[in-house]
């Protein structure tokens, strides 16, 4: 009352009346000073914060100028006020102080507004939200002096003040203008990041309104509905969400915690050894509290680097929770107005523009919450993964060794995502409690103590919720148990499917697999039950509390009425009080998960690393020698003994060092030791210039053959050219489809062994290194390979010569060459010098050439030039390769002669098209068929699918009908203040409740049950048409992509699908109830329903398109993080010897940044829908009360309030409607690729229906094949043509012929796993192609080239159909000569065989196979001998038992080795897919054809 005029507020002039005002005084007062108070509060933090964060410099713009303009206009309008007011007392009117206080303050603010506007533009402000705030409440409140001073001018026009009149209307248009100033966004810094990018992210230009309401993500959205989205199209990150920004900042700050814990530990080690003085007790005991907080803590460093960004968010949190009870206060003082017709009319529109305000900036305030969790959650990912990344690179092998690779790279993807997760909840920690407490204190004050009823229900169902949770858990692991035996089993059959189909097996292991489905479904079936307990809870519990408070409530006492305000606010808390209760229980198991993980990764993080000084790197002309230890002891990990002891080499620049010495020896550990992988105890190791480093198992890429030999060097073709040469890769690159450009699968899938391993060593050769550590690279490759690349690479004349090489080796023929040889025992050099030097000692060496040169007498004897043991050794060198090196043995006389030239003219040949190795699984885009939806119906039966629609219907119908009750209940007149017939109110009520709870129970076990059908179905089906399928199918169809099918998709259609079905139809229901329930309340509501309904649905559809996209292409830049991290494990020590740390750091960093520009978009898209349908939302809400404040004279205060409440519910609704029509998209595609399999091609029908064969046949085994030939694809030429061969039945023919002649074709063709193409094959008589396929196959049996083994009984494997008797089997034992093995097995026959037979030696697989051969004894036998691994011993015994027992049936051997079949009748000589020669094993060899040029070559003739 000093400042102002006497006058104080008078309530009756402001509310109490149809025309409200506020006093001259208020209006000086209080609405000048809201918004100073606001900038001068908020100016020195935004400063601060202007300071911390510099963009750069902003050059004047006309924008800028004009707001700067602006500024100063209105602070000189202020103080022209001022000197009126003083010029005015000057003139003796009494003028109260306020006059000139207010003017002033609001010039030195306007002052600080221009100051504010130039400091944004030096520190690169764009579009500011501080300044926008006040501008806009500097003119909310301008605008209410502005209406009073109008409506002052039309009353009283002879006390208008003309000059502070006009001043005023000018400083309101002035701030007009600043406002719309405000919004618009300021060009970009000078510098910045975004004019150096083809694509930058437009949220940092876009303006602050744009950003609050996330319209900056329009642009890409409209591309995504124009077309599907590529990936040129996404923006690049934004430079802080980047792995270069993000992931130094967490390494650091763990570092610092690191050596925290490192000194402290030190500090007391020091404590204990203070000078040999006694120590007190207390000391130790401090030492040892010390010694066991050691650890560095993870969870503290990730605080550090994301805290203070993540803070803001629960600002944010804190705002949103306080406004959400505003809605309900609101809904309160409605009812209150609809019950006082006394009220003013403009009250009512008041509280509508107030409800309408609260939830558009409750909308925006979440929105912007979320999206801050998002982002920092995204981060966090990005860290943790470079982090983990980074560890991988420079941890011990011992450390290495603690975990399998796969674990490691689960830190990678799932506790990774765990934290990502966990993220946006985290909060609800806090949050959830505050909501509790203040929801409850608002009912406390609506209904007093009855509340507690309500509350006790909620809290008894969180145990009973928990419990249920529990016994899922349980359930859940059964059912991953029976998930996972179901994959193993089904990646067998694909892997042996080749096996299943020549002994028409099919159908035994389609049972198999079924049996462990169905147990699996009997689980799922369990949780089925379960989950509709929980659904009931879950949807009821908001009715049994409604329904137990106000029980209690009228119930306690007559006088208690139940009226419309008590009833629906206390209605509307309840529904805000359920969302924490069911959130708390999710939140804690989630932070438990994410405990978990953070232990994990800290373990991992804290392994220790290896040690940078382990070898010292001289200067180049420091000593002559290239390689020097000195007294070396080398061990694993700092606490093992060491495994090198006593180690002292000196190599000269240049020398070849062979290494030799039996298994175990330490050969390789030495070159471990020498690339400083070993942790050195004591004595010093030098290696001078770059090394190069080949490993025994070759590490291959997932990369092109040429990316792999550059290995990120830059290519020099001429170089590049002479090193394949001489590594002898020229005939594989013409065999491979794309040249040396073919994409070679994860750990080189399709190159031999030999061929890796040729790859490995050109990659060391081309990097052009002064040191070569080689750890016996050509153990895996043929003899003459071998001693091609030792002649080309590593010998004295190869292209390292001059070059220090250290070569490990079991191959004697190259040690004569060797400068020096180092002969390793148990971890120790004991003898060293060259090779004639050893000889004459008589030591370990020579004892070792004597052990070895037996064996490799052949070898030696062809180095020196022998040609005949070319076949022994390669043999020898065979046994040491794996089946699939046929491509390997292609003989390399050819490659001798082959030119350089010759790889240009390979390149140019190959097409690209046939580089590509297999079909990727094929993203699918565009919308998802209705077709699908109709086929899920169909899976699941049409009657079972409308009934659970309906029950769907009755319980909304239910819950409609009790909310409906409620508020007639709530109308019911007071008479003597109680209400009558209350107990028939509440029983029905209850009675609603009951139908509902059965309808929920009801629906979802039908839902549940009917997607199990669903799923049983369409996993048989699947099955079914897999199995069908011929062999091209599998050789095309990548095996992961299949077992994807089997485990993914029918995982989602198992457990995934119906519980989104549940919730998407629930959701569904819920917004056609609520407007059903507006309409019904105010029908004026029908006039903006469908607008509103039509901009939803245009919303949700432009929302889908790209959302969906942005998916597709987050998923498919997902998998290549973790297969290069995969990769990156298996060859750590590589890329270590290379140098290649940083170059493999940054592909990983660009392959997570890659995947995080595609998830971004998909946060931000999801923010933008959010606040599109939540406007929505808002918008039915403020039409419902607006219509129900218009009609208030009509209305009921029950049918408002029940009006209301549920229009406050529509906007979560329709939030999860989205989302969930959304997911069900996404996931229905599951069933759509399930199916996909139905409508690839598939063999001829297994059994015909009228099958006219004789139940002995065939009984002579008579073969007759005319013109036979067949191709492998459609697309390609013949394999094999024309081939006429007769063969009586009982003899016994060889076929031969070098490699890709087509031997195995034929075998094919004889059991139709490859369709003639032309001619046909007859046997007995009957021609093959008239049969079914099991008919044909179960008649005649194949002893296939590898032996494959199921897991399962040893007995499965013999008779998977149980077809013969215990005696019929050990007889076929016996013959195998088996038997003794079996017996002296604890299970014999029901003996366990492991995945592929691993626990069977390859000898005894071959023989299994033998047995089978045996028991099925059929007139026709194949026999593919087996080029792999069978020692001799086995061989012969197969070939006797195949002489004596199968005498009198056809058998036709595939050989390789000529000497088994030089006593059959006749052989077939097969070349290049013809027929060249056919007669007896002597007539052939008389006639000096290529029959004769074999046989010559295995030193037969």
């Amino acid at each position: 009352s000093l400042l102002c005029c006497a006058e104080k507020i008078d309530w009756n002039r402001t509310w109490q009346t149809h025309n409200p005002d506020l006093t001259p005084c208020f209006q000086n007062t209080v609405l000048v000073w809201i918004p100073c108070l606001y900038l001068w509060l908020s100016a020195p933090f935004y400063i601060l914060y202007l300071k911390r964060n510099d963009r750069g410099y902003i050059c004047m713009t006309h924008l800028n100028r004009a707001k700067t303009v602006i500024g100063f206009a209105l602070w000189l309008i202020c103080w022209a006020d001022v000197f009126y007011s003083f010029w005015e007392r000057g003139h003796d009117a009494t003028i109260a102080p306020v006059y000139l206080v207010s003017p002033t303050m609001l010039g030195v603010t306007m002052l600080l507004a221009t100051f504010l506007i130039q400091y944004e533009r030096m520190k690169g402000v764009q579009s500011s939200g501080v300044m926008l705030n006040f501008w806009l409440v500097a003119l909310v409140c301008a605008t209410v002096t502005f209406r009073s001073k109008i409506l002052h001018a039309l009353t009283e026009p002879a006390s208008v003040n003309v000059f502070k009149y006009t001043t005023f209307y000018i400083y309101y248009t002035m701030l007009l203008i600043s406002l719309i100033l405000a919004c618009l966004s300021d060009q970009p810094p000078l510098f910045s990041q975004a004019v150096k990018d083809s694509n930058p992210c437009p949220e940092l230009g876009a303006s602050f309104l744009s950003r609050i309401t996330f319209w900056w993500i329009t642009g890409l959205m409209v591309i995504g509905y124009k077309r599907p989205l590529e990936e040129k199209d996404l923006w690049s990150l934004n430079t802080e969400d980047k792995s270069e920004k993000v992931v130094p900042q967490l390494v650091r700050r763990w570092d610092q915690e690191c050596n925290k814990v490192k000194r402290s530990e030190v500090r007391t080690a020091k404590g204990e050894k203070k000078e040999g003085q006694p120590i007190e007790e207390s000391e130790i005991l401090l030492a040892k509290t010390l010694q066991k907080t050691g650890e560095p803590s993870l969870f503290c460093a990730l605080c550090r680097t994301f805290g203070p960004y993540f803070l803001v968010s629960s600002l944010y949190k804190i705002i949103h929770d306080i406004l959400m009870f505003v809605g309900p206060e609101i809904l309160r003082l409605l009812i209150q107005f609809v019950n006082d017709s006394s009220a003013p009319t403009w009250h009512g529109y008041f509280y509508t523009t107030l409800l309408l305000v609260c939830t558009c900036v409750q909308t925006l305030i979440l929105q912007k919450y979320f999206h801050v969790c998002f982002v920092t959650g995204m981060r966090l990912r990005t860290a943790i993964v470079g982090a983990v990344y980074r560890k991988a690179l420079v941890i011990t092998n011992a450390a290495r060794r603690t975990s399998t690779v796969g674990e490691i790279v689960n830190l990678m993807s799932v506790d990774a995502q765990r934290f990502m997760d966990l993220i946006t909840y985290i909060n609800m920690i806090w949050s959830a409690p505050l909501q509790v407490i203040l929801a409850l204190y608002f009912l406390w004050q609506n209904l007093g103590p009855s509340v507690l009823a309500g509350v006790a229900v909620m809290v008894l169902m969180v145990p009973l919720n928990a419990v249920i949770a529990m016994k899922t858990k349980t359930y859940q692991v059964a059912q991953m148990k029976s998930k996972d035996n179901r994959i193993k089993l089904m990646n067998e059959v694909l892997n042996g499917i080749k096996v299943l189909k020549l002994y028409a097996w099919e159908l035994a292991f389609k049972d198999k697999v079924s049996a462990i489905r169905e147990s699996e479904l009997r689980v799922l079936m369990k949780t089925a039950y379960l989950g509709a307990v929980s659904t009931f809870t879950w949807v009821c519990a908001p009715f049994l509390v409604a329904l137990s408070t106000f029980a209690v409530y009228v119930l306690v006492d007559d006088h208690n009425i139940l009226d419309a305000q008590k009833a629906f606010v206390s209605l509307a808390l309840f529904n805000i009080l359920r969302f924490p209760l069911n959130m708390l229980p999710m939140v804690i198991s989630s932070m438990v998960q994410a405990s978990v993980s953070m232990k994990r990764l800290r373990v991992f993080l804290s392994h220790e690393e290896l040690d940078e000084d382990n070898v010292e790197r001289p200067a180049i002309t420091a000593s002559p020698d290239s390689i020097r230890i000195v007294d070396g002891a080398f061990s694993w990990s700092k606490h093992d003994s060491p495994t090198l002891k006593r180690i002292n080499v000196r190599v000269p620049e240049g020398a070849f060092v062979a290494v030799v010495g039996h298994v175990g020896s330490g050969k390789s550990s030495l070159l471990s030791a020498l690339l400083g992988e070993m942790q050195k105890q004591e004595g010093s190791v030098s290696i001078k210039g770059s090394v190069a480093y080949v490993p025994q198992q070759a590490w291959i890429q997932n990369a092109t053959l040429k990316d792999n030999i550059l290995f990120g060097r830059e290519a020099k073709d001429s170089w590049y050219e002479k090193v394949v040469e001489a590594c002898a890769l020229l005939p594989d690159l013409e065999v491979l489809p794309g040249g040396d450009l073919t994409e070679i699968g994860e750990k080189g899938v399709n190159l031999s062994g030999g061929q890796k391993q040729r790859v490995s060593v050109a990659r060391a050769v081309y990097c052009n290194c002064a040191v070569y550590l080689l750890d016996d690279p050509l153990s895996a490759v043929d003899a003459h390979v071998g001693k091609h690349i030792f002649e080309k690479v590593i010998g004295p004349q190869g292209l390292l010569q001059g070059r220090t090489r250290v070569l490990v080796t079991h191959g004697l023929s190259f040690l004569p060459q060797a400068d020096l040889i180092l002969v390793m025992v148990d971890g120790e050099i004991t003898e060293m010098g060259s090779y004639t030097e050893l000889l004459g000692r008589q030591g370990a060496f020579a004892e070792f050439l004597r052990t070895y040169a037996s064996t490799e007498q052949e070898e030696v004897e062809e180095s020196v030039g022998g040609e005949a043991g070319l076949l022994v050794s390669e043999l020898l060198s065979s046994c040491s390769i794996s089946v699939c090196c046929r491509q390997s043995q292609i003989s390399l006389n050819a490659a001798g002669k082959t030119e350089a030239n010759d790889v240009a003219a390979a390149k140019t040949t190959k097409s690209t098209e046939a580089a590509r190795l297999t079909e990727a699984d094929k993203a699918n885009t565009g919308r998802v068929k209705l077709s699908v939806f109709w086929e899920y119906m169909k899976a699941i039966g049409l009657p079972l699918s409308i009934f659970s629609i309906f029950l769907f219907f009755c319980h909304h119908l239910s819950s409609l009908g009790s909310n409906y009750w409620l508020s007639l209940w709530t109308d019911d007149p007071v008479i003597n203040n109680t209400q009558p017939n209350r107990e028939m109110r509440l029983g029905v009520y209850g009675a609603f409740g009951l139908t509902q709870g059965i309808a929920v129970f009801c629906y979802s076990v039908t839902v549940s049950v009917g997607g199990i059908l669903a799923s049983r179905y369409l996993h048989q089906t699947m099955l079914y048409n897999v199995l069908r399928s011929p062999m091209s199918f599998f050789e095309r169809t990548p095996s992961g992509n299949l077992v994807n099918r089997f485990a993914k998709e029918t995982d989602t259609i198992d457990t995934v699908i119906p519980s989104i079905i549940k919730m998407f139809m629930g959701s569904m229901f819920n917004v056609l109830g609520s407007c059903a329930v507006i309409l019904i309340a105010t029908p004026l509501v029908a006039i903006i329903i469908p607008p509103l309904g039509l901009l939803y649905f245009f919303v949700q559809r432009f929302y889908v398109a790209s959302s969906r996209q942005l998916k597709r292409l987050e998923s498919v830049s997902r998998s290549p993080v973790y297969t290069h991290f995969n990769e990156t494990l298996l060859g750590t020590s590589v890329i270590r010897a290379f140098g290649e740390q940083q170059r493999f750091i940054r592909e990983s960093d660009g392959r997570v940044d890659h995947n995080q520009t595609a998830y971004f978009p998909s946060i931000v898209a999801n923010r933008w829908l959010a606040v599109r349908l939540e406007f929505v939302g808002n918008c039915i809400v403020t039409f419902a009360a607006l219509f129900a404040v218009m009609a208030r004279d009509s209305l009921s205060p029950g049918i408002m309030g029940l009006s209301i409440s549920y229009a406050l519910q529509v906007t979560t609704s329709l939030n999860w409607l989205v989302r969930m029509s959304s997911e069900v998209e996404t996931n229905i595609v599951a069933v759509e690729k399930v199916k996909e399999y139905g409508d690839t091609e598939k063999e001829a029908e297994w059994r015909l229906e009228h099958s006219t064969l004789p139940a002995g046949w065939p009984t002579t085994g008579h073969i007759e094949i005319r013109n036979f030939g067949l191709r492998y694809r459609e697309d390609l030429e013949l394999a094999i043509s024309d081939i006429s061969v007769n063969i009586e039945g009982g003899e016994k023919v060889g076929i031969v012929g070098r490699t890709g002649a087509g031997k195995s074709s034929l075998t094919l063709g004889l059991f139709r796993i490859i369709e003639a193409a032309q001619g046909e094959i007859c046997i007995d008589g009957v021609n093959i192609a008239k049969l079914g396929l099991h008919e044909l196959r179960s008649r005649i049996t194949i002893i296939p080239q590898d032996p494959v083994l199921f897991s399962g009984s040893l007995r499965m494997n013999l008779d998977p159909f149980d077809g013969y008797t215990d005696e019929e089997v050990w007889r076929a034992l016996e013959l195998a000569h088996l038997k003794n093995f079996v017996s002296g097995l604890p299970d014999k026959l029901n003996h366990e065989c492991s995945e592929g037979g691993e626990n069977l030696s390859l000898g005894q697989r071959q023989l299994v196979c033998l047995a089978r051969a045996l028991l099925r004894k059929t007139k026709i036998l194949v026999l593919d001998e087996a080029t792999a691994a069978v020692d001799l011993e086995t061989d012969n015994l197969i070939q006797s038992t195949i002489r004596t027992q199968f005498e009198d049936c056809t058998v036709l051997t595939i050989a390789h080795r000529l000497n088994t079949i030089m006593d059959y009748t006749r052989v077939l000589v097969l070349d290049k897919g013809h027929m060249a020669e056919f007669g007896s094993p002597s007539n052939l060899i008389a006639k000096k054809g290529i029959f004769y040029k074999m046989a010559k070559d295995s030193g037969l003739v």
